[in-house]
């Protein structure tokens, strides 16, 4: 018996219930091997199905080589009865071996007609005495050709139908230039496009989330119940195949309770379409600049919903065995689960930092206005401290229920840091805390702390920014004494904005024509901030 090559293909979908299914599948195949290695040497196939959580049926198929004895057909199967470690709680996996095979599913697979047809081949009893030899002898070989017909019908379908569908997986994604360990990784994130199609109601309008500048987000749910959020890619949104494999990529391998997880992804033709966890109370900006909804988010929700977001870049910066630098973190970009626990999604602008390096530098700049460090904005240069940047402007939205550019100060609409500074200058910094929190009974003093730690974050010199690791810590203990903020370069007693500062750098046509063009799409997102223009492809003289 042939010990290897061990062919295996996992559904990457996890089940409700992954404990309770994975036990029901195990006791499943574990009994269908036993009938298998006892069939006899005419007959080592064996069939059936079980019910499991969520009144799902399992469908499990087995089978050896006739050749194989009892102990070897057995044996050969024993690494398919641990589906838990085999499988990885998915809800269907296939394992070929040459003298084996194995696989389960959430729907029937097998051709219940010819098990039949086997079942009264084989259980018919030997030929009379009486019978010349030459007849039994011709009969037995009847049953054999019989029977090894049926069985190698049963095999060729679903092992030709896995070798084509890896190779058309390996197919779309070496398109994309990868390497074969990514290769094998997308392998195992890859939904069938028709599955998801199928969890969209063919990507229904009454399934849509939102839309972005990126293409449109729809709610679906998986066959075993499993809801997800489907990110279906418009093909003129300007993120390209780099940007779909990176997010893929990159996310694949962050596992925090402060980020959005990702199940995987689909690929057909020009659709490229992500498939993420489903975050219940869609984004952030959803709840703080809405009229109504804000009053839900009292100081408790909030400042728990700063602590997640810095919990999560400190990951992202520090603790993963990767060092990733986000990019585009803004209050679209935050999402919220059931229990109002923030977790960080959109990473598709995010970038990938070699070993001990902090910082980097583009002539892509990406990102959105008011959320953009200078360094970045102006140079192209991104580090953990331009999330830093991106950070502090999130904390002084979330606090003040305002957006970054468009502060309404009596009749007057401001940007938020200039606001916030010149309060801050003149001692009167509570004055921007949302109205709603300044009657409630949340603590002035945490609030007035956050935004002395926003401040601190927006300053000019990167250096003088705190860390994600400094931030966490400032912000859980408060026997900690912040630094005095230095003013933001943005916004100096001369009016120094954002746009002159640009236009140092960038000629005025090619800073007009992107705001433009950028604007356009802005306008086209109901999930982004009303001031979300993504800069792409400056060139600097």
């Amino acid at each position: 018996m042939a010990d290897g090559p061990t062919l295996l293909m996992r559904n990457t979908a996890n089940a409700s219930s992954p404990d309770r299914f994975m036990a029901d599948a195990g006791a499943l195949v574990s009994n269908l091997r036993e009938q298998a290695a006892s069939g006899g040497s005419l007959r080592k196939v064996a069939a059936g199905n079980t019910s499991s959580v969520g009144n799902q049926t399992i469908f499990s198929l087995v089978q050896c080589t006739p050749d194989l004895s009892p102990e070897s057909c057995s044996a050969c199967l024993m690494v398919a009865v641990d589906v838990r470690s085999t499988c990885a709680s998915g809800i269907g996996c296939r394992l070929l071996r040459p003298n084996c095979n194995m696989r389960y599913e959430v729907q029937s697979f097998y051709n219940e007609t010819r098990l039949q047809e086997i079942q009264t081949l084989t259980s018919s009893g030997p030929p009379p005495p009486s019978s010349p030899g030459s007849k039994g002898n011709n009969k037995t070989r009847t049953i054999i050709i019989i029977v090894v017909s049926v069985v190698v019908c049963l095999i060729i379908p679903v092992f030709g139908g896995i070798l084509l569908i890896r190779r058309r997986k390996k197919k779309q994604w070496k398109t994309l230039e990868s390497t074969p360990h990514e290769m094998n990784l997308a392998e195992t994130l890859q939904y069938d496009f028709r599955e998801i199609k199928a969890a969209t109601s063919d990507f229904s309008n009454a399934n849509i989330l939102g839309q972005g500048g990126f293409g449109t987000v729809y709610k679906g749910e998986l066959s075993d119940g499993q809801e997800i959020a489907v990110k279906r890619l418009s093909v003129d949104s300007g993120q390209g195949d780099m940007e779909f494999k990176n997010e893929v990529l990159l996310v694949a391998k962050l596992q925090h309770r402060n980020l959005v997880r990702l199940l995987g992804f689909s690929m057909e033709g020009k659709e490229r379409l992500l498939v993420y966890e489903f975050i219940q109370n869609t984004s952030l900006d959803r709840f703080i600049f809405d009229r109504d909804k804000h009053n839900y988010l009292d100081w408790d929700s909030r400042y728990k919903i700063i602590g997640g977001i810095a919990r999560g870049l400190l990951y992202l910066h520090e603790e993963s065995r990767l060092k990733i630098i986000h990019r585009d973190l803004k209050a679209s970009n935050i999402l919220l689960d059931g229990e109002m626990n923030p977790k960080i999604a959109d990473f598709g602008m995010a970038r990938l930092c070699i070993a001990d390096e902090t910082q980097g530098n583009t002539n892509r700049i990406v990102g959105t206005y008011g959320y953009m460090s200078p360094e970045y904005a102006m140079h192209g240069q991104f580090s953990v401290k331009s999330d830093a940047f991106s950070f502090g402007v999130l904390v002084l939205e979330i606090i003040t229920g305002q957006r970054n550019s468009s502060f309404r100060n009596g009749e007057n609409i401001e940007d938020l840091l200039s606001m916030a500074w010149k309060y801050w200058r003149q001692g009167t910094i509570e004055n921007i805390i949302d109205p709603v929190l300044r009657a409630s009974s949340g603590s002035l003093r945490d609030m007035l702390r956050c935004i002395h730690i926003g401040l601190l974050c927006v300053q000019d010199n990167l250096t003088d920014r705190p860390t994600m690791a400094s931030v966490v810590l400032m912000l859980s203990s408060f026997t900690i004494s912040l630094p005095v903020p230095s003013e933001p370069i943005f916004f100096t007693s001369g009016g120094y904005s954002l746009k002159r500062a640009i236009s140092k750098t960038y000629s005025s046509k090619e800073f007009e024509s992107t705001i433009s063009s950028s604007r356009d799409k802005s306008d086209r997102s109901s999930l982004s901030s009303k001031n979300d223009m993504t800069f792409t492809e400056f060139h600097p003289r």
